[in-house]
């Protein structure tokens, strides 16, 4: 009988175990399977929709510019690729700030934002300096490399970080984000990446762009 009881009383702790592992808490910060296979698809789709657009494009409709002052789809995958390096920054200063004990209150909802205002490209904003292609002078080679390494190195990070994302958080510079966590800064380079898709679908839908 005391035998039977141990080893019932084992398999429920591991079953409790076992759990507490796959499913955690939704106060640790800790990134739910669904959460972590949604920031995976996000950013494999907007990858392949990216690719799928310059890929193919001669050097000509690389530099066709729509109208003066307007970037050419060169320069906005310029944007796209030097943007990861910074959102992944922005994620990692969040990683390094102390746990912010209000994050579940000040990060609600703001993953809608994410998806409704930034990827759904509403609204305009300046680009920060830094990632701002028209003060650089890139080659296309280089823009590629550079957008293919970023990529594989948040990827990597989303695939076998079991950090506290949620946990953390790191102010954003318009206040329409507020305070992210560093899961969402995260979601933030998918979504950054499928507005700046649109632009490059818009660019090329115009009568004037090459043939």
């Amino acid at each position: 009988m005391k035998e039977t009881l141990a080893a019932v009383i084992c398999t429920l702790l591991v079953s409790t175990l076992a759990q507490a592992i796959t499913h955690p808490r939704a106060g640790d910060g800790k990134l739910t399977p669904d959460e972590r296979a949604k920031a995976i698809k996000a950013l494999l789709d907007s990858q392949k929709e990216f690719l799928s657009y310059v890929e193919k494009l001669s050097d000509e409709q690389w530099n066709a510019r729509p109208t003066p002052f307007k970037w050419t789809v060169g320069e906005t995958a310029e944007h796209i690729a030097l943007s990861e390096g910074l959102l992944f920054g922005a994620m990692q200063r969040a990683l390094a700030a102390p746990v912010n004990p209000d994050w579940e209150t000040k990060t609600a909802g703001k993953e809608k934002i994410l998806d409704n205002v930034l990827a759904a490209r509403q609204g305009k904003a300046q680009a920060p300096e830094p990632i701002q292609p028209l003060k650089r002078k890139m080659s296309r080679a280089e823009i590629m490399t550079l957008f293919r390494d970023g990529r594989a190195k948040t990827l990597k990070f989303i695939e076998t970080t079991d950090l506290p994302l949620k946990a953390h958080t790191f102010d954003h510079i318009f206040p329409i984000f507020g305070t992210l966590n560093a899961y969402q800064w995260l979601l933030y380079i998918p979504a950054h990446n499928l507005r700046h898709n649109k632009q490059i679908a818009e660019v090329m839908s115009k009568p004037a762009f090459p043939k």
